[in-house]
Formats: structure tokens, sequence, C-alpha cells
């Protein structure tokens, strides 16, 4: 079974098992991966620096966004690091700007009904609803959410475009109280630019 399914291959030679395309391929996706965490430490880093606010690295998993790294902002009123959760895509900024990316037959695929569980009062309630979200998406370059995923947390992200990569963004997360026009505007002057740094270092 698990030569069928490409896991492991004979060798001719010495008759003995050893890795087969199916494995190599999983091993190579862990591997890039990780190297995309690596790059992208710097990057959320410096953000971190510059905005003072916590900075998450999300990967679309399906209909989920799972977060692969995270900084959380030093300052007393913060936004808590997601590192290691998985949350539904549709309503958090990080899921979006990935989900925007998708074609619309792979979003129906993912999201087969109509109607989508609210998390919050703010969350986005109908696949219908999604759809409009994910233009603005498109038009704009960027997602936000205002208290979707989370009371009290407002959050804008960037999808990294990268061909050989992991679907990632980046994303800014504020208490809701300090998303001001002007946060927002500055946020996206350094966000922007280190999303297509990282897709550059990808």
């Amino acid at each position: 079974m698990l030569q069928y399914r490409g896991f492991v291959r004979q060798d001719a030679a010495t008759r003995s098992y050893v890795p087969g395309p199916t494995l190599e391929q999983l091993a190579f996706d862990v591997l890039r991966r990780l190297d995309a965490r690596t790059r992208a430490r710097p990057i959320l880093e410096r953000l971190n620096a510059e905005l003072q606010e916590t900075i998450h690295l999300g990967r679309l998993e399906g209909s989920a966004v799972h977060f692969v790294d995270s900084i959380e902002s030093s300052r007393a009123l913060r936004v808590v690091g997601r590192l290691g959760r998985s949350m539904p895509a549709y309503c958090t900024s990080t899921g979006k700007a990935l989900l925007a990316g998708l074609s619309c037959e792979e979003l129906s695929q993912l999201y087969p009904d109509e109607e989508l569980t609210r998390i919050t009062a703010n969350t986005i309630g109908t696949r219908t609803e999604l759809r409009a979200a994910l233009a603005d998406v498109r038009m704009n370059g960027y997602a936000q959410s205002q208290e979707e995923s989370e009371e009290g947390v407002a959050s804008l992200a960037v999808a990294v475009t990268a061909d050989r990569s992991p679907r990632l963004a980046i994303t800014v997360s504020v208490p809701v109280s300090r998303m001001s026009d002007a946060t927002r505007k500055e946020i996206l002057e350094r966000l922007i630019p280190a999303a297509e740094e990282l897709g550059a270092l990808l």
C-alpha cells in the first residue's frame, strides 16, 4: 500500500525500500514552510518595532487560516498573539486576504453552504457577503476585520505573492480603540511593502 501510494519505492539492486516521490514531496513542503517562516521573521520583527502592534503570519489550510508566527505588541493594551491557532478564514483579515486569491469555484468548494457561522455580531454571515468582501480585498489590495473574529480587535492583512510558497499573509492586529483612519494609513504604508518584500524572498 505504501509503495502504491508513492510513499516508498523498492531499490532494484538492493531490494531495500527508500523514500518514494510522495514522501519526498511531503518533506519538501515541510521544509519550504519552515523556510518561509524563517525568511519572514526579520520582516515581522521590523513591523512590530515600527508599529508597536501585534504582527501575525498566517497560512491558508482549507477553509481555515493557521497562524504560523506571531510577535506581540509590547504595549499594555494589546492583541494577544495567535501562534499555533487556527480560525475560520472568512472571519479574519488574514483569511480574507488569502481567500481573495481563490477562484469562484475554489471558494464554492470551501464553502458549499450559503450560511456561515457567526463568531461575533460583526462576522460575515453568508457566502454572498463573503464574495462581496473578497471583491473589496481584490480592489483595495488588502483585507480588514473589525471585530469579526474577536470583540475589541481590528486588523489589516496583505497576502504575500510568491509562486513557490504556501499561501501566506502578514497581518497587523490592533485594539479597536486604536484603529483610527491615521493608524490604518500608517499600517498600510508599512504592511504592503513588507508583504512585497517577503514575496520577493520566497
